[in-house]
Formats: structure tokens, C-alpha cells, sequence
């Protein structure tokens, strides 16, 4: 009997996922991949078994992948000190190549591990072809090296990609007009790619459970909050810290038309499946005023 009630168990959970499934079938997901979930080789299989999955059943998922931890390691080894200005990486041309070298390693152990699970994927730069154009990033007027912010993204290079079913493996590098090599925050790569794809959903595999009203308090955390609830939640001074700017890209990401944007907590195993296929979900989702909300809390 316990037999057929695991088994019982086994079908509600996929019954669970159905509407799911359904509504999301042939849309663009992008997840933006990084922190811990990068390191641990474990977790690294679950998120990259998660992205295969949502392919495999019908989704159209786009991974933009960090390594900053992963470039930090080797700009050490190589006798360099990592220098920051207000939070941010200073990159000059020798810490360029690094990260360069670093993030095109980490890109293709995701394309092998993709490729593993008999699904085709792609690892690009946003150097191929154009995909992402870039202007020199500064730090409040201070100048940080060859860090690039966004200014175009080339959708169509990603719809072809997509039209010929290989699952897309973004790096974040740019061109500029002259056509030099700059870094780019891998958070504002998978925002702008989302953007520019008007994506169904954006997820933010992180290091942190997702939005809670008290940081201290894992009980508080915010299934679902709409536009106009999280601007409120900054106004208020509720979020701060290193949540505020990812906040403050979800809710851009929003604002430019992206559906429904996820941060999820990368260290619990299969955050992904979790966030999109059940009805209470793990982590925070943030919505359009207009969108309708899945959770009941």
C-alpha cells in the first residue's frame, strides 16, 4: 500500500506541474546562473538537469551564466590583486583576458554537461555575432577598466538558435563601436536578454532564499509581489543591501516587458522545478501590476 501511495504522491506532483507546463509551453525563459549553484558540482548538475528538463518540455530556456568567483581565483593565481571601486570590478586588459579565458572554460563545461543529457546547446560570447553592444561603464564618474554596459542586444542571433532547437549558453562579454573586449555584470546581461526576447520569465539563481520582509526572518519570505509592492518595499527601506540592485533589475526587467521575473535561492537542489512547476513556488516571484497572480499565501 505505502508503495502505491508513493507512486499516488509521484502523479499529483505531475498533475501539480500541468498548468504550469501548459501556460509557459513555447516560451522564452531566461536564467541567469551564478553564485554557489556555480561551484558546488552537485548543484551545478541539478541546475543544468533543471534548464534540460524545462527544455524537454517545451520551453525555450537561455542560460547567461557569471564566473566571478571563478575569475577572482585565477587573477590570484596569476599574482594580481582584485582591486573594486564601489562595489564593482575594476577590469584592466590583463584582467580582461582572464575573465575572458575563465568565463569561455566555465561556458563550455555548461554546453558539455547540456550536451550529457542529449540536449544541443550552444555556448556563445555576446562577441558572436554582434549579440551584445556595449559602452564603457562608470562608477559614479570613476573610470573601472573594460566593464561594459549594454547598449543593444541582437535578439534575432538568439530566435535562430531557438528556431533550430539549441538551447542558447550566453557569456557575458561585449563589443563596443571600436570593437574592444569588455566584461559585463552577468545580472545585467540576463536582464537586457530578457529585454530584448520579451521573455515569459526571468530567474535569478542566487544566494539568498529570495525577498523577505524581515532579512532575519526565513518565515517572511514573499511568494509574490507585484511591481508596485516591491517599489514600495524599497521605498520603505524593507530591502536593501545586495538584494536592492537585483530588485531594481527584476523591476526594470518588468517594466520592459518581461512577464514575470524569479530569485531563487541556487543552493537548494532543483530551485527551478520547484519555482515554476508547484503552487506555492520556493523562492520570490515579481509581476506586473496587471499579471495574475499563482499563489495563494
Amino acid at each position: 500500500m505505502a508503495e502505491i501511495n508513493d507512486y499516488l504522491k509521484k502523479a499529483e506532483v505531475l498533475i501539480e506541474a500541468l498548468p504550469y507546463i501548459q501556460r509557459f509551453n513555447r516560451k522564452v525563459i531566461v536564467v541567469k546562473y551564478g553564485g554557489s549553484a556555480m561551484i558546488d558540482e552537485e548543484l551545478k548538475k541539478n541546475v543544468i538537469k533543471d534548464v534540460t528538463l524545462l527544455k524537454l518540455v517545451g520551453f525555450k530556456p537561455i542560460i547567461v551564466h557569471g564566473g566571478g568567483k571563478e575569475i577572482s581565483k585565477w587573477v590570484e593565481k596569476s599574482g594580481k590583486e582584485a582591486k573594486f571601486i564601489n562595489g564593482l570590478r575594476v577590469t584592466d586588459a590583463e584582467t580582461m583576458e582572464i575573465a575572458e579565458m575563465v568565463l569561455g572554460r566555465v561556458n563550455k563545461s555548461l554546453v558539455q554537461m547540456i550536451e550529457q543529457l542529449g540536449v544541443r546547446a550552444i555556448g556563445i560570447s555576446g562577441k558572436d555575432g554582434g549579440l551584445l553592444t556595449v559602452d564603457k561603464k562608470y562608477s559614479n564618474g570613476e573610470d573601472i577598466g573594460y566593464v561594459g554596459n549594454i547598449k543593444n542586444v541582437d535578439a534575432k542571433i538568439l530566435w535562430d538558435l531557438l528556431e533550430k532547437d539549441f538551447l542558447p549558453v550566453i557569456a557575458p562579454i561585449g563589443m563596443d563601436d571600436n570593437f574592444e573586449t569588455y566584461n559585463i555584470n552577468a545580472d545585467d546581461a540576463a536582464c537586457a536578454i530578457a529585454e530584448a526576447m520579451q521573455a515569459e520569465k526571468l530567474a535569478f539563481l542566487t544566494d539568498v532564499e529570495g525577498v523577505m520582509r524581515d532579512p532575519k526572518d526565513k518565515s517572511t519570505l514573499i511568494s509574490e509581489l507585484t511591481l508596485s509592492e516591491a517599489k514600495k518595499l524599497i521605498q520603505d527601506g524593507t530591502v536593501g543591501g545586495g538584494m536592492l540592485p537585483k530588485l531594481n533589475n527584476c523591476m526594470e526587467a518588468i517594466d520592459k516587458g518581461v512577464s514575470r521575473v524569479h530569485i531563487l535561492d541556487g543552493r537548494i537542489p532543483h530551485c527551478l522545478l520547484l519555482e515554476i512547476f508547484t503552487n506555492k513556488g520556493i523562492g520570490t516571484a515579481i509581476l506586473g501590476d496587471k499579471e495574475m497572480k499563482f499563489y495563494n499565501e
